[in-house]
């Protein structure tokens, strides 16, 4: 058995092609900068985005940002929509691309990273590990559940803070100090 073993690792080895790898690292490591002279995007007839990048089309791409809090419109990342995602390419500034353009990547950037405002604090209850929030957003009263402790809310800064719910959908409180004296005591235990 043990020789079966070492015949089929050495097939493997035989089988991996160091020319090719090195292709792939060459091409995952080029930066490529997607503009309106080469690359057009359009939207697919189930509401995707498809990309024509010089001679290649993509059918869909997922549209990042690579620094959603401080440069949500700069450096957008298109990527192929598989489990790999790929990196295509990067959009330097979303104003640069024909407006029609810009507009719909806007929009699939908006879905991608949604985030409600906190407005209201109306309860916060701890029990097993976990916060129950109920809050008014800038969409309308909800009601989320966390983690206590760990990476369930983030701050940004002094007063800016996001909370990630156990669905993995965020929740941000632009500014801590705008919440009443009673709102920022029910917020003091994940802080």
């Amino acid at each position: 058995m043990d020789e079966e073993v070492m015949q089929s690792n050495l097939l493997e080895l035989e089988e991996f092609d160091e020319e090719k790898m090195k292709a792939e690292s060459a091409d995952l490591l080029e930066l490529r900068y997607l503009t309106k002279e080469n690359a057009k995007f359009e939207r697919t007839p189930g509401g995707f985005v498809k990309l024509t990048y010089k001679d290649t089309t993509y059918d869909r791409v997922g549209v990042y940002r690579t620094f959603p809090v401080t440069l949500p419109d700069e450096f957008i990342s298109i990527r192929e929509a598989n489990e790999k995602a790929r990196e295509i390419g990067v959009i330097e500034k979303l104003s640069a691309l024909d407006p029609e353009q810009a507009k719909m990547l806007k929009e699939q950037l908006d879905l991608r990273y949604f985030t409600p405002e906190i407005t209201k604090i109306f309860d916060i209850k701890t029990e097993y590990g976990y916060g129950y929030f109920h809050v008014m957003t800038t969409y309308g009263e909800c009601r989320f559940t966390i983690h206590n402790g760990g990476s369930s809310v983030v701050s940004l800064t002094d007063t800016r803070i996001v909370i990630n719910d156990l669905d993995g959908n965020r929740f941000e409180v632009p500014d801590i100090m705008k919440l009443t004296v009673a709102e920022r005591k029910k917020l003091d235990l994940f802080i």
